[in-house]
């Protein structure tokens, strides 16, 4: 704890040393508000502001705000604004005059951006489209590109650019794509609305790019350009809930199910394609996330609040992040140093006494330096018994986590970051009247104790080739150590984990830019000792390998991305991973994608079904040997399908997504509880394979209100002693719905989810009074929150919401409840809310 305070402290100090200098300098920083447009509007008030006294200026074309520094000794601000607005711009306090801003390039003018002729009554005749076409070249500078040719497709209209490289053209009915060609680049084509303002950017890889200045971002999408089928979760998706932490991050997200492990340990785990969260590749910034020992608590490790997006793609990822995806990877982009808020601060309360507070913070150390220091700290006292069985349906406890994390960009071309991680967890859970001073490891009252302590390090190095943006290298690295002291009533399980992690990359292009490649090497080793029921169960693992991934891409329609990658473990020998990616745009706006491969890993049983641990059940495994609990890895093949149709509804934009995919194991660890007193692991004797259909709809019926629509339906089966069962606690059917409200400072969302019926293993081994049905009812799950936004200068977020608003929660969730030491006592049989209703309230505070 003193080294988190000196962290805090150090941190704290450089953030306050800038203030206290200006306090004591006539060297000040102010903003001031600058009209204009673009990328020329830019360097000319730049150019103008500098003067005598002048030390440094920035101007924003987003916010239109100029950044100052200067010298009240040697220069007053009102003769900044007068060059300003000789320049043809207007500030605060001098408006530019007319001549002067008439004579300005086309797409300067800032003034009037209504381009269409109207009649009296105010009808549109004639809507125009305009914009500006730039040339990028190596070193990142714009230059306009004149005569570039603008037309319809498919019509005989069209028109130059002019000596700026502005165009304008009148919008026709017959076609709403617009090509733009010019001599010795690929020809792009693009869908435009009228009056809208293009910036079309020609890259120095010969591959025209084009930006829509006043579109807005929906709050989740599907890269349409991406070979690799990636959804991408923003930071305004991750504020329709509460998101405390990563598990409450896919409350509105239908591919995704979160559920609890069991009634006691408050620990929850995803589902993707069917399948458990451990055959899902959890990555934080494409380095290794929580796995091994912490898969079971992992996804409570990272906070809401510290995640700027998420990246999701179903199926077989790419070779270059590893082997291990299998249903998919989930990779989670934290707040960069760089452009995060100066201040975030988040705090959060809910009914039942549970409290978050995020605190972010970040600074640059003038061009080169940034760093961040992320804070999050939850804890839950109260003794909470919703179904009245006598036990806490969450543990209470405390879990405190902090980020600091640097980067350094020299701007030619190298880079660097680096940061540390620190979590401690506390958690004590079981029977309300449980005492651990008292209680622990007898049989007094039954409790769980859970003390978790993590620590790691990560770096990233790349470079850039000069003049070769398409060529160049990086190494990432990581090392974390992860210590777990637990008891689960009278039997402890200690647990530790250390892992080290390196990957270098290298990615070049053969002859052009359609033939790019990435290849490299990657190395990891782990090393377990876990405890449990006094057997010691020890393992030391390491894999070596190495990738190659080729991606070609001949055209826009087309693009293949093909990559194998060699691997040895120590435990298991060699094997190899291919994968392939390909997607084809037959018709704009179709994109049909197909992808299979391989995947890889190594079962963790303990840690990943720590339910089983809550329970009387005994555990039943193979005899050890050289390999992990004497199992073999995990294999499966993976193949899907997916087309995603963008198309207009409403007359807005609208988009119908559907995805296939199948998994057949190989080889899967199987955790079979098909007997009420037994748990039992053993390598697959049979058939084990998923299916998973989803369609989705994405309107925007009315403006500002966002509507999606989804149907889920799984078919997963697997052997267990020779006979084929569905996969217990999946649901087959599954029907989603979100809507999202906007407006002005208001937010609402409102969430509805059906859950199916789900398989219960079966208890018919218990006594009648202590057996299960075989089969769960359906059920409703409904979440809702409104937010309100407060102040411009520096808003505040209050939101109030509300989850599980139906009130529906398992009952009988703990079998046996009333004799936890007894034959028959089992908190693992969770299908639905082990809670009921929750109301949460909170706000975020921003400083940018």
């Amino acid at each position: 704890m003193k080294i988190i305070i000196l962290l805090v402290l150090f941190f704290l100090l450089f953030f306050s040393r800038k203030d206290i200098q200006a306090q004591t300098s006539s060297v000040i920083t102010i903003t001031l508000k600058v009209s204009g447009n673009c990328e020329m509007c830019k360097e000319r008030i730049e150019a103008a502001a500098k003067g005598k006294g002048v030390k440094e200026v920035s101007w924003d074309a987003e916010t239109k705000l100029l950044t100052l520094t200067y010298d009240t000794l040697l220069t007053r601000i009102e003769k900044v604004h007068i060059r300003i607005a000789d320049a043809g711009h207007d500030t605060e306090l001098k408006k530019a005059k007319n001549d002067t801003y008439k004579a300005l390039p086309e797409c300067c003018l800032y003034r009037d951006h209504s381009e269409s002729m109207t009649t009296d009554s105010g009808n549109s005749l004639i809507s125009l489209v305009r914009g500006v076409v730039l040339e990028e070249d190596d070193r990142g500078n714009f230059r306009p590109l004149p005569r570039a040719s603008i037309s319809w497709l498919g019509t005989g209209a069209g028109t130059l650019t002019d000596s700026t490289g502005v165009f304008k053209i009148s919008v026709t009915q017959e076609t709403d794509r617009l090509v733009i060609s010019y001599t010795g680049y690929r020809p792009d084509t693009i869908a435009v609305q009228p009056a809208t303002d293009l910036k079309i950017i020609l890259a120095s890889n010969q591959q025209l790019g084009e930006v829509t200045l006043n579109s807005k971002l929906r709050s989740t999408y599907i890269s349409s350009l991406s070979t690799i089928r990636t959804q991408v979760m923003t930071e305004k998706e991750l504020f329709k809930a509460a998101c405390c932490n990563l598990s409450e991050s896919f409350e509105t997200n239908p591919s995704v199910d979160v559920s609890y492990n069991d009634a006691v340990t408050g620990s929850k785990q995803i589902q993707l394609l069917g399948l458990s969260g451990n055959y899902t590749q959890l990555t934080v910034e494409n380095l290794p996330g929580p796995r091994g020992l912490a898969t079971a608590l992992g996804l409570n490790s990272i906070p809401g609040p510290w995640v700027e997006s998420i990246q999701l793609n179903k199926g077989v990822g790419s070779v270059v992040n590893g082997y291990e995806s299998i249903a998919g990877q989930i990779n989670i982009e934290l707040k960069k140093p760089e452009k995060a808020e100066q201040l975030y601060a988040n705090v959060y309360l809910n009914n039942m006494g549970k409290s978050d507070i995020n605190l972010n913070l970040s600074r640059k150390f003038g061009k080169k330096w940034s760093a961040a220091l992320l804070l999050h700290d939850d804890f839950l006292y109260n003794k909470v018994d919703f179904n009245k069985d006598g036990f806490r349906d969450l543990p209470t406890g405390n879990l405190f986590s902090v980020l600091n994390r640097w980067k350094f960009e020299n701007g030619k071309g190298f880079m660097a970051q680096f940061g540390v991680k620190l979590m401690t967890d506390e958690k004590t859970g079981g029977e309300t009247d449980f005492d651990p001073a008292k209680d622990k490891l007898t049989t007094n009252h039954y409790g769980l104790g859970i003390s978790t302590r993590r620590y790691e390090a990560f770096s990233k190095t790349g470079y850039v080739f000069p003049g070769k943006k398409y060529k160049s290298i990086g190494l990432q690295l990581m090392a974390f150590s992860h210590e777990q002291d637990s008891y689960f009533g009278t039997q402890p399980y200690l647990a530790a984990q250390q892992s080290l992690y390196a990957n270098l990359i290298y990615q070049s292009i053969i002859g052009n830019t359609n033939h790019k490649f990435r290849t490299g090497l990657s190395w990891t080793a782990d090393r377990y000792d876990e405890t449990i029921r006094n057997i010691t169960y020890k393992r030391t693992e390491r894999v070596s390998g190495g990738f190659f991934e080729y991606t070609f891409t001949p055209n826009p329609k087309l693009g293949i991305v093909a990559g194998i990658r060699s691997d040895h473990n120590n435990l298991y020998g060699w094997f190899l991973t291919p994968r392939l990616h390909l997607r084809y745009e037959p018709v704009k706006g179709t994109s049909i994608r197909i992808s299979a491969g391989r995947g890889q890993r190594t079962a963790n049983i303990f840690a990943e079904n720590n339910s089983v641990l809550v329970s009387a059940r005994t555990i039943v495994m193979p005899a050890l040997n050289t390999s992990a609990y004497g199992l073999n890895p995990e294999v499966a093949w993976n193949k899907g399908l997916s087309v995603d149709q963008q198309f207009r509804l409403f007359n807005r934009s609208a988009s119908l997504s559907m995805d296939f995919f199948r998994n057949d194991f190989r080889n899967q660890v199987v955790v079979d509880l098909e007997k009420a007193r037994e748990v039992s692991f053993y390598n697959l004797s049979g058939h084990s394979y998923s299916n998973s259909l989803q369609v989705e709809l994405h309107t925007i019926p009315l403006r500002n209100l966002e509507w999606r629509l989804a149907y889920r339906y799984f078919d997963v089966h697997s052997t267990y002693s020779g006979v084929a069962l569905q996969k217990p606690f999946t649901s087959k059917h599954r029907a989603f719905m979100n809507l999202a409200y906007e407006i002005k400072d208001w937010k609402l969302d409102y969430t509805l989810n059906l859950n199916g019926p789900k398989r219960i293993p079966s208890t018919r081994d218990n006594p009648g009074f202590y057996q299960r049905d075989n089969y769960s009812p359906s059920f409703w799950i409904m979440n809702a929150q409104v937010s309100k936004t407060v102040g411009k200068k520096h808003p505040v977020d209050l939101y109030l919401g509300g989850e599980n608003l139906g009130n529906y929660f398992q009952r009988d969730v703990i079998i046996s409840p009333d004799q936890p030491f007894g034959a028959y006592f089992d908190a693992s049989l969770v299908w639905g809310p082990v809670s009921g209703r929750m109301i949460y309230a909170g706000l975020r505070y921003k400083i940018n």
